[in-house]
């Protein structure tokens, strides 16, 4: 009989052996030298990438809030000197600024709807095995984006569907992008169980009503990291309303503030009006970027969250 029964018996408390009420602490593995070098060597790679893109921003914040003067001595690094809201007080005051940035948002927004939706339309019948066909169309898609027919034959097929010099020249010609397309069908194929299409089928669902009911509710990472790039790119988009428009009430926002900077930076008048200008234009560049960016550094965040696990379930596995 072992001593633990025996106290029992006699009413005496027992005591747990010393080792059970002990916390056992994890077995920390000691890294070799190599490694520490390594982790160095890692972070000092991560701050220097952090260095190379925060400085930039940082010293066009501050310049945007410095005095003309000072951004045209170059007096400025990473801190506003003679602070002041001069830059932005001329840039909004123009209602040709305030016009294109409602221009911007309006095709930002439909250009995003339109582009996702296409995609979508186009994504999912190509990720499906018994779709007749998919490999040759697949195909072609991809060829799309290495060869291009070019500048003038886009151009020409613009003209003739009509639709040079309207919003329409914004959002169709460029509406599907090659890349967001191929991520939509990796998506789609890797990440939708077909049980959830054939359980649709058992259940008398068309393929439409089974594209959204039950496909696009599990496909949200991969719509918000599309939709983010359609509207970044539509955002920063200026080159095809410098073909397409000339109506200057349809100018986005990008290519009203080109125009704003060529004109400050036009010749005429005496030289002190002349270098007032000049001093004016180089302050107004840093307060235009600021107020064209501050838009999608708005949106980001919201959909940021999506982007890791959008991209890791739209993968192929190995």
């Amino acid at each position: 009989m072992s001593a633990v029964t025996v106290a029992e018996k006699k009413g005496e408390p027992t005591q747990a052996p010393a080792a059970a009420g002990r916390r056992t602490r994890p077995t920390k593995v000691r890294e070799s030298l190599v490694d520490r070098l390594f982790l160095v060597g890692v972070y000092a790679l991560l701050i220097t990438f952090l260095l190379v893109v925060l400085l930039p921003l940082l010293y066009i914040v501050a310049s945007s809030f410095s005095s003309p003067a000072a951004v045209s001595a170059g007096r400025v690094f990473l801190w506003p000197v003679e602070f002041t809201l001069r830059g932005y007080e001329v840039a909004l005051s123009s209602p040709k600024i305030v016009r294109g940035f409602t221009n911007s948002l309006f095709y930002t927004a439909a250009g995003t709807l339109i582009s996702v939706t296409l995609t979508v339309m186009l994504a999912y019948p190509l990720s499906r095995a018994d779709f007749v066909g998919r490999k040759v169309l697949t195909g072609a898609v991809v060829f799309t984006m290495l060869f291009a027919g070019g500048m003038i034959p886009t151009y020409l097929v613009v003209q003739a569907m009509g639709m040079l010099d309207t919003r329409w020249a914004l959002l169709i010609p460029n509406a599907v992008a090659v890349w967001p397309a191929i991520l939509a069908i990796t998506y789609f194929r890797t990440a939708i169980p077909d049980e959830v299409r054939e359980a649709g089928e058992l259940d008398g669902a068309s393929d439409l009503r089974i594209l959204w009911t039950l496909v696009l509710p599990l496909a949200t990472p991969m719509i918000a990291v599309i939709a983010l790039m359609y509207a970044i790119v539509q955002w920063n988009s200026y080159f095809d309303a410098l073909i397409y428009l000339r109506d200057e009430s349809l100018y986005p926002l990008q290519l009203v503030l080109r125009n704003i900077l060529i004109l400050n930076t036009d010749g005429g008048g005496d030289a002190t009006s002349a270098l007032e200008r000049q001093q004016l234009a180089n302050l107004l560049k840093y307060s235009l970027i600021v107020i064209s960016t501050v838009p999608v550094m708005l949106i980001y965040p919201f959909v940021a969250r999506y982007f890791t696990k959008g991209l890791l379930l739209g993968a192929v596995k190995g």
